[in-house]
């Protein structure tokens, strides 16, 4: 089995980009989005490609997110890779976000942060049988970062913020539903359309010929809840709503939010109301001066601790509450310096 992180192939119209690291569930490294991106450029640029498309090695997972672990090594040592990693990825969301050819992101499986970042922003969103997404960053003392701060504030009936601040899981017909994802298709048959591609077919054309109508969304069910419950104009008037409901889904929720990091709830809070009047390039941004600060923080050490290095799942969060949490503390992460602008290359 090679040991390359991810393959980059070129078949006739197509370019194909595979993760490969299934026995991480393809965790996004350094390495792999410093080989993703000028890759992206580079074909960008070639005549002969007239589509891109991203895809995974394995059924469990197609990105479970960044490499975590190796931010957290990385941060204790005070390594400048650490928010550097964070700089480049943001660099390549942009890139695929703009990008001028059709970008066609093949998801089955788990996808999850960084996974998203490089799948969600692209022009074709396919999702599979075994999709499986979610934001859930706020348990280990972030945010939901890559461009969470755009997609997540534009779904209807704050259903953004709801899997922002409780990283809940959504299946293919939810994704469907919200946007996140636009095409539900069997993996058995991407092979089949990836030849397509590459004998040079129209993306919207033969996506669409394979898609099927497995539309029967549990979210879509719930909008009205979600919607009543996750409006505000603070995170304390969704802690309240959700006590005065005494539904099994609030009391699950509420019972969420109380193991998340009070700090990532309330910059979570704050970073989806901004970004509902930001651009993407400016939410961008936004999200690298919030990360500069948390991986200065304490609750990001601390959940990644409890939740993937000791495995305790008993996080001690400082401060403790988000009701002692003032809106100047919040405001920190929010503030532009020289050391936290991020920049775009420009083509």
């Amino acid at each position: 089995m090679s040991t390359e992180e991810v393959f980059f192939e070129k078949k006739g119209s197509l370019g194909l980009i595979t993760l490969n690291r299934p026995e991480a569930l393809n965790a996004l490294t350094l390495n792999m989005v410093r080989l993703i991106h000028p890759t992206l450029k580079k074909w960008e640029e070639d005549n002969e490609i007239k589509t891109v498309a991203v895809t995974a090695v394995g059924d469990k997972a197609f990105c479970a997110g960044g490499d975590i672990r190796a931010l957290y090594d990385w941060g204790k040592s005070n390594d400048k890779k650490a928010k550097g990693f964070y700089y480049e990825e943001y660099q390549l969301n942009q890139l695929i976000k703009s990008y001028t050819k059709p970008y066609i992101s093949f998801v089955n499986g788990i996808v999850m942060g960084g996974g998203v970042g490089i799948s969600v922003h692209g022009s074709y969103r396919v999702a599979g049988e075994n999709y499986s997404f979610a934001m859930p960053e706020t348990g280990i003392g972030l945010f939901p970062d890559v461009g969470g701060s755009f997609f997540l504030s534009r779904l209807k009936n704050n259903i953004g913020m709801y899997l922002a601040l409780t990283g809940s899981r959504i299946k293919s017909s939810d994704a469907i539903e919200l946007g996140i994802a636009e095409y539900f298709i069997m993996s058995k048959n991407y092979d089949d359309i990836l030849k397509q591609l590459s004998d040079g077919a129209t993306p919207s054309e033969v996506l669409s010929s394979f898609n099927s109508d497995k539309i029967n969304s549990d979210l879509k069910n719930n909008s009205g809840k979600i919607n009543e419950l996750f409006s505000g104009n603070n995170l304390e008037n969704i802690f309240e709503k959700l006590e005065n409901d005494n539904s099994d889904f609030s009391q699950k929720n509420l019972s969420l939010l109380k193991s998340k990091s009070p700090t990532s709830l309330k910059i979570t809070f704050r970073q989806i109301k901004n970004g509902s009047e930001l651009d993407f390039e400016d939410c961008m941004r936004m999200e690298y001066r919030m990360v500069s600060k948390v991986m200065d923080d304490h609750d990001f050490y601390e959940g990644v601790r409890a939740l993937i290095i000791e495995k305790d799942n008993n996080p001690i969060w400082k401060p403790e509450t988000v009701e002692k949490i003032s809106d100047k503390e919040i405001d920190e992460f929010f503030i532009h310096t020289e050391d936290n602008e991020l920049n775009f290359n420009t083509r």
